[in-house]
């Protein structure tokens, strides 16, 4: 696989797999094509927002919408930022998190911020990989102000259990998009993460930030003046295919993720992080 996978021209096919999942077909085909996706991947189509066939295309249904009120926003100061399974979930000692066992990355180079240990060294960090079957939106996960978004262009590896063990780097190398939220008790970083077939990432409040595009690939940091305010639960942004996000907490949260971090084998977006209202926070 490892010979394979570098030899594809991994950001063009991306980009190709991503025009062909946005093709719209005539409706009865489309409709015929989306059922025959959820199907596949067991997705439940009651949750969608709108019936399966009133999307135009499978990438349409892709990145649809839930529902109002499906996933409500749970009560503690944190929640989930996505439907997805958390791989990883680890303080941040020295700088260094884990990709895997055995496997670490730098906060820096994966960030790149040079204020990055400043603001995460000694906090905690979670890994969260969403597959096909998961709603592919991803959510704030905290109250603040969207301060800075940091583009980094990178390559577009696979982020599945193969590769998270097998390159080196994985998450410093692959295209993503950072969004800083300052909040009342430190910035809490998301770190959209993309990955082979990842048509894009799109930002839902700046639609000039977005991956795997023609052209030059150049590193972006964009400060906003004034902050844009967020809310637990907004909307953040989307992929339009499965990845990774990576969040990013200062250590003043702890404390209160290793005494009562809210984890399993599978989690929900704006599903309490946070076990419990004596949190410490």
């Amino acid at each position: 696989m490892s010979v394979i996978t570098r030899v594809l021209p991994k950001r063009r096919m991306s980009r190709w797999i991503g025009h062909l999942m946005h093709w719209e077909p005539p409706a009865f085909l489309a409709s015929l094509m989306i059922k025959a996706f959820a199907s596949f991947y067991k997705i439940d189509l009651d949750e969608a927002e709108k019936p399966y066939n009133q999307y135009k295309s499978i990438g349409d249904f892709f990145v649809r919408r839930l529902k109002t009120g499906i996933r409500p926003v749970g009560e503690s100061w944190a929640v989930h930022p996505a439907d997805s399974v958390i791989t990883q979930a680890a303080p941040i000692d020295g700088g260094t998190m884990i990709q895997a066992k055995g496997i670490t990355y730098k906060l820096e180079d994966f960030t790149q911020d040079p204020e990055a240990k400043k603001k995460w060294a000694g906090g905690f960090f979670l890994t969260y990989y969403l597959c096909p079957t998961d709603y592919h939106r991803v959510h704030s996960p905290v109250d603040g102000e969207i301060t800075d978004v940091r583009y980094m262009p990178g390559q577009l590896w696979p982020v599945n259990e193969w590769s998270t063990t097998h390159i080196k780097d994985l998450f410093t190398v692959n295209e993503r998009v950072l969004v800083e939220i300052e909040t009342d008790l430190g910035p809490v970083g998301v770190v959209f993460v993309g990955a082979t077939n990842v048509g894009h990432i799109v930002l839902s409040f700046d639609d000039k930030v977005r991956g795997n595009q023609k052209g030059p690939h150049i590193f972006q940091h964009k400060r906003y003046t004034p902050p844009i305010p967020v809310h637990k639960g907004s909307e953040l942004g989307m992929f339009r295919m499965g990845s990774t996000v990576v969040m990013l907490y200062p250590p003043s949260f702890r404390q209160a993720f290793e005494n009562s971090l809210h984890k399993g084998p599978s989690v929900r977006v704006n599903a309490a992080l946070i076990q419990g209202k004596s949190s410490g926070l």
